[in-house]
């Protein structure tokens, strides 16, 4: 019963959203000691660039919601990043599938070092599923912004290419992990990690094409 009241309650704000033009990114809060805070312009920067690129009327004001909460349904993207320790229990857990499967949507992003910690706690979200790597045909590279060869570079850390995985539940895609890219850092500020601007806007353009992918899918 209570599964079918928040289904109910992310339909109706999913419908709120869509006569209101009006939609918030939040950054997920999660335990374990890990710093879910990283890269705090990242997601500013990357509405402002959907708003001025794509047309849409995101936001600007980034919202935190923890994984336990019911304020989790009120967005229907949510950001997790991060380079440590990531921790769920029964509840959270609990909490994150009725969202996902309820029509939510989670973008993990490896900051470098939260890898072993997704995999496992993703585990308890989805035991049934695993990661599946996204085709550089998949729609998700091929939105407003082309990508022919799938989830590009933004920051080297151990010169492996950059992976953009996937969880599918009933065909429709509900989580997407960027593992090995780090396109956080590409969305921050330039002075932050001194990218080149064709790196940043390669990392904007990406997350803009996640964006549309999002809300359109």
């Amino acid at each position: 019963m209570r599964h079918i009241l928040i289904v109910i309650v992310l339909f109706f704000n999913i419908l709120a959203i869509s006569a209101q033009s009006d939609v918030q990114i939040a950054l997920l809060k999660y335990r374990g000691g890990g710093d879910w805070y990283a890269n705090p312009t990242s997601l500013p920067n990357l509405v402002k660039f959907c708003n001025e690129q794509l047309g849409t009327n995101i936001k600007e004001e980034i919202a935190t919601v923890e994984t336990g909460s019911e304020q989790l349904f009120n967005h229907p993207f949510v950001h997790m990043t991060g380079h440590g320790n990531v921790l769920f229990d029964a509840r959270e857990a609990q909490n994150l599938r009725n969202y996902l499967i309820s029509g939510g949507f989670l973008h993990i992003d490896d900051n470098y070092g939260i890898d072993p910690f997704v995999r496992t706690e993703m585990k308890k979200v989805f035991p049934e599923l695993d990661f599946v790597e996204l085709p550089a045909d998949h729609l998700i590279y091929n939105q407003k912004y082309s990508f022919p060869n799938g989830l590009p570079k933004i920051h080297e850390h151990d010169g492996k290419p950059a992976q953009g995985f996937g969880l599918f539940w009933e065909g429709r895609l509900v989580c997407y992990y960027t593992f090995e890219c780090d396109l956080g850092d590409g969305w921050e500020d330039p002075t932050v990690h001194s990218n080149s601007q064709e790196t940043r806007l390669k990392a904007l353009k990406m997350g803009a094409n996640l964006v549309q992918f999002v809300f359109t899918q």
